[in-house]
């Protein structure tokens, strides 16, 4: 895919709208690992878990009854960053951590890769586990992919991981490991035969890794479960510790987020065990907002009521209201990351940049970034410096943030535009559209113009081809 994008930042009027860039954010990485190397300073160990699905509120920090005492030790132990963003729907969500660009750019921005999909996240993108195996580390992924099955060309050990466990699509049974009655369960490139519910065999296999881990070089871990997602499924022994919970859906699935908090719980012993802790900086955070509505609950049909809870937030995932796209999200680092809370927005674009920025590796062989280096602003404790941030960019809306006002640009008929204050209806239930039109009008020219950059969804070539090429379907026959 050729990239016809300037690298000059774009601006709205005579300020920039999105800031950085690939060349400023490579320099100051460069920079950075030559100070660390003539200082002696050994880079981080770095692990980067995501559950999947997970609601906003559905972690204990934020007084949810589902107990997740590993994440709140973590939090309470570290920085909470409040106002983070992710896309809403795990492909663009995975493929914005990946590239630290937003999924416009190469045609993630529209659905997940489904399981009969042929396409994967542009392999001309240069992504995160490239940027640290380039700086040295070794590097391992453990869990959920989602960025392409159909071409091993687009598979984890393609995309600059050492080593892959795990599932390649979207959804599996959690305790069958197969999609479609097909079984999705890797070792590196081997189809392998196990038993054993998801979240506990990752939680096992990450804490192989590390234990297995000799030091020669830091290590980079991506651990990204499967929980919550649907199927809501779990163990007996989780189940009965909501046995109180009287609808089955909020029981189960307060299940499978406790058992991936004992499987981070798992991996948290193993890094002490080895004597990795101190030197190993843990970000935990959700792929998206939790599911509210049953357009969203995957592959597998669900009945009864959704069980995530978004907090004050409007909708879940796959919205580009706050609830689809405002996740709960931490940093770890003991003696390097504060205990407190960073305030202002962060987007996952902004963790390529920022992971680079600790490990002291260059990003001079990506594309032009729309992530910020975020690590002085935690390291230090404060605000966020990012002004703006797009939501997302599509054929039929547009939605994007400046300061506090959101647009919300819906362009298929019958069309609709909403302007949102976020400082002073975080639930988006007053829309300022016709009261500030001046605001609306430069907004939509932001939108216009990233719209004209924006690559063609790959989903929807894909989705007419696999249509169209099926037979006929008769009646009676």
């Amino acid at each position: 895919m050729t990239d016809t994008r300037s690298p000059e930042p774009p601006v709205i009027g005579r300020r920039a709208f999105l800031a950085g860039s690939a060349a400023m954010t490579a320099a100051a990485t460069l920079g950075l690992a030559q100070r660390a190397m003539a200082s002696g300073a050994t880079p981080p160990n770095i692990v980067y878990i995501i559950s999947d699905d997970q609601g906003w509120k559905d972690v204990g920090y934020r007084g949810s009854d589902i107990l997740t005492p590993n994440i709140d030790r973590l939090a309470a132990e570290g920085t909470r960053m409040r106002d983070f963003y992710a896309q809403p729907l795990c492909t663009p969500s995975r493929a914005a951590l990946m590239t630290g660009r937003y999924p416009l750019r190469y045609g993630l921005q529209v659905g997940v890769i489904p399981s009969g999909g042929v396409y994967g996240l542009d392999t001309e993108e240069y992504l995160l586990p490239q940027a640290m195996k380039d700086a040295g580390y070794r590097t391992a992924m453990v869990g959920k992919w989602h960025l392409g099955h159909a071409d091993t060309k687009f598979w984890p050990r393609s995309r600059g991981f050492d080593t892959f466990y795990g599932a390649l699509v979207g959804e599996i049974d959690h305790f069958e490991h197969t999609a479609h009655g097909i079984t999705d369960w890797y070792r590196n490139e081997d189809v392998i035969e196990e038993e054993g519910f998801v979240t506990t065999l990752f939680g096992q296999e990450a804490a192989r890794v590390v234990e297995a881990h000799d030091g020669s070089a830091p290590l980079f871990l991506y651990l990204a479960f499967t929980a919550p997602h649907t199927p809501y499924q779990a163990p007996d022994e989780y189940l009965a510790r909501y046995a109180h919970v009287e609808d089955e859906n909020r029981r189960t699935y307060s299940a499978m987020i406790t058992a991936m908090d004992d499987e981070i719980g798992r991996v948290l012993a193993a890094l002490e065990a080895k004597g990795m802790r101190e030197n190993t900086l843990i970000v935990f955070q959700s792929d998206n907002g939790g599911v509210t509505s049953a357009a969203y609950t995957g592959e597998s049909e669900v009945a009864g009521t959704l069980p995530a809870d978004n907090g004050p937030y409007r909708d879940g995932k796959g919205s580009i209201y706050e609830g689809g796209t405002r996740v709960a999200a931490l940093m770890n680092w003991p003696g390097h990351v504060p205990v407190g809370e960073v305030t202002g927005m962060m987007h996952n674009v902004d963790m390529l940049p920022t992971l680079a920025s600790v490990a002291g590796a260059t990003l001079a062989k990506s594309k032009p970034l729309d992530g910020m280096d975020m690590w002085p602003t935690i390291r230090d404790g404060g605000t966020s410096p990012r002004t703006s941030m797009v939501y997302n960019i599509d054929p039929t809306n547009g939605t994007l943030r400046e300061g506090d006002m959101k647009l919300v640009w819906t362009a298929a008929l019958p069309p609709r535009v909403e302007l949102y204050d976020l400082a002073a209806d975080p639930g988006e239930t007053t829309n300022l559209a016709e009261q500030m039109p001046e605001v609306v009008a430069r907004l939509q020219a932001e939108v216009l113009r990233l719209a004209n950059e924006m690559a063609m969804p790959l989903l929807i070539p894909d989705s007419i081809g696999i249509v169209y090429s099926q037979p006929p379907v008769f009646a009676g026959r």
